[in-house]
């Protein structure tokens, strides 16, 4: 007997048992067939991420390989980066990273019937991506001091290893990350689960702690310098962007979405 399993476009991802029933009169035989992933298809034109150029799918979605601009405004450097979204055990990682975030935790029905939604997911995991909030996260941040007890942000070149190393670690966060670091990993879990994703560095990066959408510095009548504004000036930043659309906010909004897993303020 051959059958055809017909997923909806906006199915719930994850793992799937299948299991085959057979009725005969009153007698009912169970059989469990196996196991089976569901994933976001950039390919299908139902589907929330869908992609419909194919050398976009090709680089979003199923390059391994990418480049990560670092520096500052003056030197920007190229750094690789081995994505690895297609090695060994890198799915069941991903899928338990879902697994394992507060919204499982707090309410695994709710959470796992909301597993269908590009937006909700990116969500999910850009919290997990970082261990700020006590949620068994990938990565701990660190900017300053000695790296002499852990890794030095800057010999990452890959995600599988901060990954796997997490897994074996009993999913505890991996010591150290910084802004590439975050968005690195990031973009191989959602290149995995099947959502496009790119990463993008931004250089004069400013970052407004009280909303004025303004970078505030001040002087006393001399001219001194009074420490007493808290934004700042990064040499540069990086963050993720992923393809989805936007039903919620309407078709203008559909295309690249901004997700930022470096754990800069609480998220609300």
């Amino acid at each position: 007997m051959n059958f055809t399993i017909s997923s909806p476009a906006n199915a719930v991802i994850g793992r799937y048992n299948l299991t085959l029933q057979v009725t005969s009169g009153n007698s009912i035989f169970s059989r469990f067939l196996g196991q089976f992933v569901l994933l976001f298809n950039p390919w299908c034109p139902g589907d929330d991420v869908y992609m419909a150029n194919e050398n976009e799918r090709q680089e979003y979605v199923l390059n391994e390989n990418g480049i990560i601009f670092v520096g500052n405004a003056r030197y920007i450097e190229a750094r690789g980066w081995y994505y690895g979204q297609f090695q060994d055990h890198l799915l069941n990682i991903c899928l338990t990273m879902l697994d394992l975030s507060l919204y499982y935790r707090q309410d695994p029905a709710i959470d796992v019937a909301r597993r269908g939604d590009p937006k909700y997911v990116g969500r999910v995991i850009s919290s997990m991506i970082n261990g700020n909030d006590n949620d068994n996260g990938v990565l701990l941040g660190k900017w300053q001091g000695s790296f002499h007890s852990h890794e030095n942000p800057s010999r990452w070149d890959g995600s599988v290893v901060i990954l796997q190393k997490w897994r074996q670690d009993n999913y505890k966060p991996v010591q150290y990350g910084q802004c590439w670091v975050f968005a690195g990993v990031m973009c191989t879990v959602l290149r995995c689960l099947g959502i496009p994703t790119r990463l993008v560095s931004n250089f004069n990066s400013a970052h407004d702690v009280d909303r004025n959408l303004s970078i505030d510095k001040y002087y006393d009548s001399s001219g001194k310098s009074l420490n007493i504004g808290k934004d700042s000036t990064w040499d540069y930043h990086v963050w993720n962007e992923s393809w989805f659309i936007r039903p919620d906010l309407g078709t203008s909004y559909n295309g690249w979405q901004v997700l930022d897993a470096t754990p800069q303020e609480q998220s609300r």
